[in-house]
């Protein structure tokens, strides 16, 4: 059975609403970077008849860099309509209020440009190392606080690789949380809120659905700014030196010229219609 934006909605406010206690319990208890995770989150049936739907891999933006691989896409008008329904059922504002209402940040706006976010797929050999998030929106005017990943990939093995990796600040050991299907991760980010993709090593695609939060001031109040910054892992030594030189690099350029962080393929011109998504 077809789920619109609205019928979606409505079932992640009931699914959120449900574990409100333990979600609530679980995000500030969690750590190196507080999180909560909920399972189960949609009707499965439906879920594995999206992830069909998932557009092809050669159909999506292909970043391959030091810092990332992995493929992407914002152009929801080009996918199955039920993709761009999940998308947005996510901003909602039942959705952003059961969400304010377990974390307990106020304020919070989602983001209808899809900046940095949308769909993800990752296959073999697909990465992401340890980076935290550019610090604000698109217009550089609100500080990013929350990053919600859905995974949508049927039968997915954690064995595999593809999992969401949180880092404390010393970024020598993760704390591992399996990409599972039907999964909601939705955690904090902030200046301190390292994390990663680890390496795939199977076949088996990684489909990610994500959205992120904003806010008027940042998570712990203090005022930061810079872009997306990378690390290398503990067994990467070389891409230590050279992703440490890289952000230095980005976020001297970021500083000097801030226009350019609002010149970005990963973003909507402009807000979908109301039907569009749908």
């Amino acid at each position: 059975m077809p789920l619109d934006r609205h019928q979606l909605a409505a079932l992640l406010v009931a699914r959120l609403h449900r574990d409100r206690a333990a979600l609530t319990s679980g995000f500030r208890g969690s750590a190196p970077v507080r999180h909560f995770v909920l399972d189960g989150v949609l009707p499965e049936r439906w879920l594995r008849e999206l992830a069909a739907r998932f557009p092809a891999p050669g159909e999506l933006r292909l970043l391959d860099t030091l810092r990332e691989r992995k493929r992407i896409g914002v152009d929801v008008e080009r996918y199955h309509p039920e993709i761009g329904a999940l998308l947005y059922a996510f901003q909602d504002r039942e959705v952003v209020a059961a969400v304010e209402s377990i974390t307990g940040l106020r304020g919070l706006e989602p983001d209808p440009t899809l900046y940095a976010s949308g769909i993800s797929v990752m296959g073999e050999g697909d990465f992401l190392n340890p980076h935290l998030d550019n610090s604000h929106d698109g217009d550089q005017r609100l500080y990013r606080v929350l990053n919600l990943l859905f995974y949508v990939g049927p039968d997915y093995d954690p064995a595999q690789g593809g999992n969401l990796e949180l880092w404390a600040a010393d970024r020598r050991q993760p704390y591992t949380v399996p990409s599972l299907f039907n999964r909601l991760v939705v955690m904090e980010t902030g200046p301190r809120s390292w994390h990663s993709v680890s390496p795939l090593r199977g076949l088996r695609p990684r489909l990610c659905v994500s959205n992120y939060y904003f806010a008027a001031a940042s998570v712990g109040g203090a005022a930061y700014r810079h872009v997306t910054t990378y690390a290398g892992r503990p067994e990467e030594p070389v891409k230590k030196v050279l992703l440490g030189a890289d952000a230095v690099l980005r976020n001297a350029l970021g500083r000097a010229f801030p226009g350019l962080l609002r010149r970005t393929r990963h973003r909507r011109a402009a807000p979908p219609r109301e039907q569009g998504a749908p």
